[in-house]
């Protein structure tokens, strides 16, 4: 009952509060306009981010008692919700985000979040205790945190793509978290409620978007949950399962580092090479290339629960062709310019 009463809370604070941001938007400017690598056709409020900080804490502030990690969960959150409406309002550069990034994820070192061990499957427990080892634990706390933060930021491409993916992810991290009993359960239903409730919004034709205000604080959420409640036990997968659940996004995430390398370009530049944007050149409609995505997104999802199952023939099957087919989807346009480039090269 406790948990239903969690969940239900945020949904409906998020419902309540999505219409004001839309309202705070208009009044602040923060408005994302068409064209470039947009894919809407008419200009959208951004700052939806603010009913999802609201509905995922006011819901864990009614309901949990909050101990030093919560508090720093919080605090680091809060930092970089607010980095993410300067963003939304006055467009800051990557550097200074990536910067505030590092600035909210190394707050959390002083509040008892950083890795001491993690578990892997066939590898077991790795331990990093002692001066060295526990500044290597800190490198990878940022890092962990840092590039959820990023993945989730990058995937927010498509009306309600973020949002959906992100729920399916609160929601497995609360059947991990939940059989583990860890005192992360709670916010992770905290959170799948106000993304459920945001999603009435947002869900293609779109009325609001998230914004930088929510891609970044869902990141770090989900990082920061993550390190609280599943990489810290030897009986789930640790670092396995939270990089499953969102394997979708890492994977585009690492496509789009590797896409802009090659191109002599800096990681932080946009361009038209993700997933969604290969599934629209490819004739889907904005629907249907999130209902894929979700398809997709689910995949991923089942076989991190097979594998915290130990059903890793399955798990290993499912991923091994989810991943082939996105390989294909993401290579296909760039072997397409390839051969287009070479047809009028001659």
């Amino acid at each position: 009952m406790a948990y239903i009463i969690t969940f239900a809370l945020a949904l409906v604070i998020a419902v309540v509060c999505t219409p004001l941001t839309m309202k705070l938007a208009q009044k602040w400017g923060a408005i994302a306009y068409p064209g470039g690598r947009h894919v809407h056709k008419k200009p959208i409020p951004r700052l939806g981010g603010l009913a999802l900080y609201a509905g995922f804490w006011l819901a864990a502030a009614l309901t949990q008692k909050w101990d030093l990690s919560f508090w720093g969960l919080f605090l680091g959150s809060t930092l970089i919700m607010v980095v993410g409406v300067c963003d939304d309002i006055w467009e800051i550069r990557p550097l200074v985000k990536l910067f505030w990034q590092i600035v909210s994820a190394a707050l959390l070192f002083g509040f008892n979040f950083s890795m001491d061990f993690i578990s892997l499957p066939i590898i077991g427990q790795i331990n990093f205790t002692g001066f060295w080892l526990s500044t290597i634990g800190f490198a990878l706390m940022l890092f962990w945190i840092v590039g959820l933060v990023n993945t989730v930021n990058i995937s927010d491409g498509l009306d309600g793509l973020a949002a959906g993916i992100c729920f399916m992810a609160a929601l497995l991290l609360f059947w991990s978290a939940n059989r583990i009993s860890s005192p992360a359960a709670h916010l992770t239903l905290a959170l799948a409620g106000s993304l459920l409730g945001f999603l009435l919004f947002n869900f293609p034709p779109a009325k609001v978007f998230m914004g930088d205000s929510g891609s970044m604080f869902l990141g770090y959420i989900i990082g920061g949950l993550s390190i609280y409640g599943l990489l810290k036990t030897a009986t789930i997968l640790g670092v396995v399962f939270p990089l499953l659940v969102m394997g979708m996004p890492v994977t585009d995430l690492t496509f789009a580092i590797i896409r802009r390398k090659l191109r002599g370009q800096s990681v932080a530049t946009a361009d038209r090479g993700h997933l969604h944007h290969r599934l629209l050149d490819a004739g889907l409609t904005q629907r249907q290339a999130v209902l894929s995505m979700y398809g997709i997104s689910a995949c991923f999802g089942i076989s991190a629960v097979l594998g915290a199952k130990g059903q890793w023939i399955m798990a290993l099957a499912i991923l091994i062709l989810v991943f082939a087919l996105l390989v294909i989807i993401l290579m296909r346009r760039t072997a397409m310019l390839a051969v287009f480039g070479r047809r009028h090269s001659k």
